[in-house]
């Protein structure tokens, strides 16, 4: 085995940070807290770094974990370029955000305990990164759901926000179970959850295809359904705005929806013997894409637009990860990563120099009032939106050639991808226009930039955004394919200018649309004016949590009602009580004859008991010595 990287310490740093401010944040000055809470990312991120120089694959094992009959499941860390491309992003864009906390929960009475759950949810994450084997993943994957609870709550006295976090944490539990049942196929046809045994055995048998795997990975896909909010399990991730926007943008950009996608990457062995379940992947993706992007044309909160956005960019990376070019899947993811925290941050500016308001048809006027946070912001909408040479005109154009690449349902994914650049552009750029032109529709007259340890995430991140691609640019498919292989469809000569040319001219549609209508304030309404109908249909979000909860939320609850009224309370519970004080009664009244003062009865009573417990001292001797007699007599 190779020289130990001490890859535990990875996860390990930011569990010690949580368990310092978790224990003793409440009594420590909010300078040490913070110091804790700063050290445990920077740290993991360093150990990523000097790891990152080793040979790879690089895998340690810390000794068995479980052992139930022939089944051994060690305690595995894998550190291959896969992991090691999710780790830095993990840890390097968690720190900016840990910083960039610092400034922003400042003056939070719970300042302490975000930071013990913000470590928390790196630990978890990392573990899921790391784990040599899908048990271990589950237990970090788990781990973020728990995590995430906890910080989309995190302001748990406002009832939108807790109702936010049950519906987060609920809603990924249906997700979960799909990833259990696939776990235990796993067990059953192949015996263990290692995946390089996994692979191993899988290659071995070059004829299994479709059949269990499919049913393995599509499984597995519902779990990465939940955890990377696609259709039909999205609802729960705009809604985990309601928590601190710090918290939204390391969920939505460097860590737990993006676990869906890193796993089914990591797992690609599987899906790869299932066209079936690729083309599932692909569609849902592809779907799921649109979907997200067509309710985020309308929305008027900033952070709900944004959120829609992650849900539609996740839909790409499905895309990319459905027509097996998992490697323009995570390029995109890295990219993404950038400027969609980038995004949530400079929201997060934005919104502190309103005083808290996120809805931007009160805000305008802010591109003077709070010009880094604009610039800044500029560079990610430019990113997002495709612009040429930016980090998604890279990564976003990587998947969609391959999805044109791909076979004739290739070219219609291709063609609903296209479209969703255009629409992706429009909005952000409304957004973009909404915010920063026109004039100040603000009551608050005190607007104002953020304060350093906010604007300098927000650089770090604007450059990385408009760089980030060039990272990637030719070679992130070849420093992948140890791990993932080689995807061997793609564009050649002048289709490939032509497929990047198209995608491009989608994004100057959509800025164009937007600058006509949103540049002016006087124009803002114009996109409900054509079809009122259709508007209302996106502003209501085509009604998906109106259906749930009248087909699924309703219905349980009432079963659940009645349930617990007439069966648990009333049948159980009452008949277990009646039962008891039935036989508390009984016992009473046999008591009360004995009890009753007379002591003629009393006497009665004492003879009686020793009557019986004469005989049964007695008796045995009695009728032994008899039956002895007998015996005897007959001999």
């Amino acid at each position: 085995m190779n020289e130990s990287l001490h890859l535990w310490l990875i996860p390990l740093l930011p569990f010690i940070g949580f368990l310092l401010n978790g224990l003793l944040g409440r009594r420590l000055p909010k300078a040490v807290v913070s110091a804790i809470a700063l050290l445990a990312p920077l740290g993991s991120f360093l150990v990523v770094l000097l790891a990152s120089r080793a040979a790879l694959p690089h895998s340690e094992s810390y000794g068995n974990w479980i052992t139930v009959g022939p089944l051994n499941i060690d305690l595995t860390f894998v550190l291959d370029q896969l992991s090691l491309i999710m780790l830095l992003v993990i840890t390097g864009v968690g720190f900016l955000i840990h910083i960039y906390s610092v400034g922003y929960m400042h003056d939070d009475e719970g300042y302490w305990r975000y930071f013990a759950y913000l470590n928390l949810f790196l630990f978890f994450m990392t573990t899921l990164v790391l784990a040599g084997n899908a048990l271990l993943m589950f237990v970090g994957w788990e781990g973020v759901g728990l995590a995430s609870y906890l910080l989309i709550g995190f302001w748990f006295q406002k009832k939108s926000a807790s109702d936010a976090g049950k519906k987060a944490f609920i809603v990924n539990r249906i997700g979960d179970f799909g990833f259990l049942i696939g776990l235990f196929l796993l067990l059953a046809n192949f015996g263990t959850l290692s995946f390089s045994d996994l692979a191993q055995k899988i290659a071995a048998n070059p004829t299994m295809t479709g059949g269990v795997l499919t049913a393995i990975a599509l499984c597995l896909f519902i779990g990465a359904t939940g955890k990377s909010a696609q259709l039909p399990l999205y609802v729960w991730l705009p809604d985990a705005m309601e928590g601190p926007t710090p918290v939204s943008a390391l969920i939505h950009a460097a860590t737990m929806v993006t676990a869906g996608v890193y796993m089914v990457a990591r797992t690609h062995f599987i899906f790869d013997r299932s066209p079936l379940a690729l083309s599932v992947v692909a569609i849902i993706g592809a779907a799921t894409a649109l979907f997200a992007a067509t309710i985020g044309l309308v929305q008027t909160d900033i952070k709900r637009v944004l959120a829609y956005s992650t849900v539609s960019q996740l839909g790409y990376m499905f895309l990319g990860c459905g027509v097996a070019a998992y490697s323009a899947a995570i390029f995109h993811l890295m990219t993404h990563a950038f400027f969609k925290a980038l995004l949530f941050l400079a929201a997060g500016s934005v919104i502190h120099a309103m005083g808290g308001e996120q809805d931007m048809r009160k805000m305008g006027g802010l591109r003077t009032k709070t010009p880094i946070t604009f610039w800044t912001m500029t560079m990610a909408v430019l990113a997002i939106s495709g612009f040429p040479f930016m980090s998604a005109f890279f990564s976003k154009d990587a998947i969609l050639a391959a999805a044109f690449a791909s076979g004739s349902l290739g070219k219609l994914l291709w063609f609903v991808g296209l479209v969703t650049a255009g629409l992706t552009a429009f909005y952000m750029f409304r957004l973009w226009y909404l915010t920063f032109f026109g004039e100040t529709r603000s009551h608050d007259a005190h607007s104002h930039e953020s304060p350093w340890s906010m604007l300098g995430p927000l650089a770090i991140l604007a450059v990385l955004s408009v760089g980030g691609g060039w990272i990637g640019a030719g070679r992130f498919g070849a420093f992948l394919s140890p791990v993932l292989g080689t995807k061997t469809e793609e564009l050649t000569g002048s289709l490939e200018y032509i497929m990047m040319a198209l995608a491009v001219a989608a994004g100057a549609l959509g800025w164009f649309l937007a600058h006509r209508m949103y540049h002016q304030r006087s124009a803002a309404a114009q996109l409900a004016a054509p079809a009122p109908a259709g508007y209302n249909l996106l502003q209501n979000k085509y009604y998906v949590d109106e259906f749930y909860n009248l087909i699924v939320v309703k219905p349980l609850l009432t079963l659940s009602k009645y349930f617990l009224e007439w069966v648990v309370d009333f049948a159980i519970l009452g008949g277990l009580a009646w039962l008891l004080a039935g036989i508390a009664s009984l016992s009473g009244a046999i008591l009360q004859r004995w009890q009753s003062g007379n002591i003629r009865s009393y006497a009665a009573w004492l003879a009686l008991g020793a009557a019986v417990l004469l005989y049964f001292v007695l008796a045995p001797h009695v009728f032994g010595a008899a039956s002895l007699h007998l015996g005897m007599a007959g001999h």
